[in-house]
C-alpha cells in the first residue's frame, strides 16, 4: 500500500525537482542580468532607453487571451439592444367559420425555427398544411399586425440613436427596442439604405442612455481579436469572440461591398449588432453570414465603420443618403489588355462607356481610359472607383488620374447625385436609311452599322451606337476572340467605329503594324466591356 502511495508521488518529486532547478537558473540568471545593470550603470541614457522600449510591449502586456473578456464585455453590453419588428400583413379569413392565415412559407430545413416565433398557426410550410386558394367571395380579406422577425443593433447617442441592418426593419410597420436592462422603447426609422444595409432608429422619450464610440477599422488587421455582440436566435444579449479572418472582402451583396471576415459565431438575429476591438470601440456592423446550414460555421461578415459612418451621419442628419457620381461604366484590367494599353500592372478601372451629359464626359474622359486614382485615393481594383466615388462629397471637384494612350494624366471632375434611372441621358437618333451589311473575310463576321430596322430586331436601345455583328464564322478570327452575333463593336483598337469599313480600316492597319493584340470594346446584351483582341 505504502509502495503504491510513494510510487504515485514519485512523478510530483520528480517535477518538484526540476522545478527547483529552473528556479535556481531562473535566479542565477536575474542575478547575473542585475550585476550587468550594476556595471552598466555609467553608459547614457540615451544608449540605454531604446532598449527599453522595445521590451516593454513583452514585459508588460496590457491584454492577452488568457485575461479572458469580461470586463470588455460588461462595459459595451449596456448599449447593445435587441431589436423586434411586426408589420401589417394581409389576411385571409374562411367565412364559412375555419379562419386561416394565408400560409407563410420559410425556407426549407427552418419549419421549426419560424414556429419558434412565430407560432404554429401562423407558420405553414409544408404541403399537407396549405390550403387551397379560396374563391373571391369565399374569403374577406383583414389587415393584422404580425411579427416580421428580430435582430441587433446598438446605440450611438444618449438620446436615443440606434444603428442596425437594413434588413432587420426592411417592411416594418411597428419596432420595439429591449435595452440590456429590460427597458423597452418604440422606435421610428429615421433613414435606411439598402445599397449599404444600413438603418437609423430613434428610440422615443429618450435621454442618458449609454452609447458606443466608433472605432477605425482602418488600423485593424488580419489576426487582431474582435468581439460580436448580439441577439442570436432569439435568446438575448449574448457574445462571441474571435480574430479578422479577412479584410475587403466582396460578396455580391451591394455596389459597395467592403466587408471584413470574423471567425466570431455570428447567427440569425445578430444582424445589425456591433463588431469590437479590444478598445471597445465599433469597427463593424454585424450583417451576414456564410452558411449551408443556417447557423455559424465561422464566416462572417461585418460592414466596416469607416462605410458606415458617412452613411449613418447622412441618414442623421437628413433622413437619405446623396452618394457622388460621375457617369462612367468600368472594367477590370486583365494582365491581355494591361499589355494592349502599355500598361506594366493591372491596376485601375477600365472605362468602357462614357454617359452623354455626365460629370465623366464633362471633364473629358473617353472609353479606353484607365483611372488611377480619385482625389488622391489609389484605384488599385475596378470595385475601389464605384466605392470611392460614392463617399465623395457631391458637388466637389476632385482630381482624377488616368492613364491614356500609354501616359499619365491629370483631370479634374466634378461629382453630382447619383441620378435614377430615368434622368440618366440618352444618344442621339442614328440615320434611317436602309444599310447593307458588309462581310469582312479576315475579321471572319458580317457587319452592319445599327439601323432602325435592327435596333427593333434585336431590340436596342436608342442610344446604343456601333458596329453589328449579324453572323460569326465558326474558325474566324471573331470567333476565336469570343465574338457572338449580336454583339456590338463600339472601339476597335480603341478607335470609336460606326462603320464596318472603320473596322477593315483599323484591322488593316494593327495587322500591317505587326501588333499582337488590340483593345476591342463590346457592347453585349447592354453591357459594355472591353477585351484584347488577338490578331495572330
Amino acid at each position: 500500500m505504502i509502495k503504491t502511495i510513494a510510487q504515485s508521488f514519485m512523478p510530483i518529486f520528480k517535477w518538484g525537482a526540476v522545478a527547483a532547478t529552473t528556479a535556481a537558473v531562473v535566479i542565477s540568471i536575474q542575478a547575473n542580468a542585475d550585476g550587468d545593470n550594476i556595471a552598466s550603470s555609467a553608459l547614457k541614457t540615451e544608449d540605454i532607453i531604446p532598449a527599453q522600449i522595445e521590451a516593454a510591449p513583452l514585459d508588460n502586456p496590457s491584454w492577452s487571451p488568457s485575461m479572458g473578456f469580461a470586463d470588455l464585455v460588461e462595459d459595451v453590453s449596456p448599449a447593445v439592444v435587441h431589436v423586434a419588428t411586426a408589420g401589417i400583413i394581409e389576411q385571409r379569413r374562411f367565412n364559412r367559420g375555419n379562419p386561416r392565415l394565408r400560409e407563410f412559407r420559410g425556407p426549407r430545413g427552418f419549419e421549426d425555427f419560424f414556429r419558434d416565433f412565430f407560432g404554429d398557426e401562423q407558420f405553414r410550410n409544408s404541403p399537407e398544411q396549405q390550403q387551397p386558394e379560396p374563391e373571391d367571395d369565399s374569403v374577406d380579406a383583414e389587415k393584422q399586425t404580425r411579427p416580421l422577425g428580430i435582430g441587433s443593433g446598438f446605440l450611438i447617442s444618449a438620446d436615443g440613436y440606434v444603428v442596425t441592418n437594413h434588413h432587420v426593419i426592411d417592411r416594418a410597420d411597428e419596432i420595439v427596442v429591449t435595452l440590456a436592462d429590460g427597458t423597452e422603447y418604440d422606435a421610428e426609422i429615421k433613414g435606411s439604405d439598402p445599397k449599404t444595409d444600413l438603418a437609423l432608429l430613434k428610440l422615443k422619450d429618450a435621454n442618458d442612455l449609454p452609447f458606443l464610440p466608433w472605432g477605425d477599422d482602418a488600423q485593424s488587421r488580419v489576426g487582431d481579436w474582435v468581439l460580436a455582440i448580439g441577439n442570436p436566435f432569439g435568446l438575448g444579449g449574448s457574445a462571441s469572440t474571435g480574430i479578422i479572418s479577412a479584410r475587403g472582402r466582396d460578396i455580391r451583396a451591394g455596389p459597395y461591398d467592403d466587408f471584413i471576415q470574423v471567425d466570431a459565431a455570428i447567427n440569425r438575429g445578430n444582424s445589425g449588432g456591433p463588431l469590437f476591438n479590444m478598445n471597445g470601440e465599433v469597427i463593424g456592423i454585424n450583417s451576414m453570414i456564410y452558411s449551408p446550414s443556417g447557423g455559424s460555421v465561422g464566416i462572417g461578415f461585418a460592414i466596416p465603420a469607416s462605410l458606415a459612418k458617412g452613411v449613418i451621419g447622412q441618414l442623421q442628419d437628413s433622413g437619405e443618403v446623396e452618394r457622388g457620381w460621375i457617369g462612367v461604366s468600368i472594367g477590370e484590367v486583365s494582365e491581355e489588355l494591361a499589355e494592349v494599353f502599355k500598361r506594366d500592372n493591372e491596376e485601375g478601372a477600365l472605362i468602357s462607356q462614357v454617359l452623354e451629359g455626365s460629370p465623366a464626359e464633362k471633364a473629358g474622359l473617353i472609353a479606353g481610359d484607365i483611372v488611377l486614382s480619385f482625389d488622391g485615393k489609389r484605384i488599385k481594383e475596378m470595385r475601389n472607383l464605384p466605392r470611392t466615388v460614392a463617399q465623395a462629397k457631391v458637388g466637389e471637384t476632385y482630381k482624377l488620374g488616368i492613364w491614356r494612350d500609354g501616359k499619365a494624366k491629370t483631370l479634374k471632375i466634378t461629382t453630382e447625385p447619383f441620378p435614377d434611372d430615368e434622368a440618366l441621358a440618352s444618344g442621339g437618333d442614328l440615320s434611317e436609311e436602309p444599310v447593307a451589311p458588309e462581310k469582312d473575310t479576315v475579321l471572319g463576321a458580317e457587319l452592319s452599322e445599327i439601323t432602325s430596322e435592327l435596333r427593333r430586331q434585336y431590340r436596342l436601345g436608342e442610344d446604343t451606337q456601333g458596329v453589328l455583328l449579324l453572323s460569326v464564322e465558326r474558325n474566324g478570327l471573331a470567333a476565336k476572340n469570343g465574338l457572338r452575333a449580336g454583339d456590338i463593336i463600339t472601339r476597335f483598337d480603341n478607335k470609336a467605329v460606326t462603320t464596318p469599313e472603320q473596322i477593315t480600316s483599323a484591322l488593316n492597319e494593327a495587322t500591317k503594324s505587326n501588333q499582337s493584340s488590340v483593345a476591342v470594346l463590346l457592347n453585349r446584351r447592354g453591357t459594355p466591356g472591353f477585351l484584347a483582341f488577338k490578331l495572330k
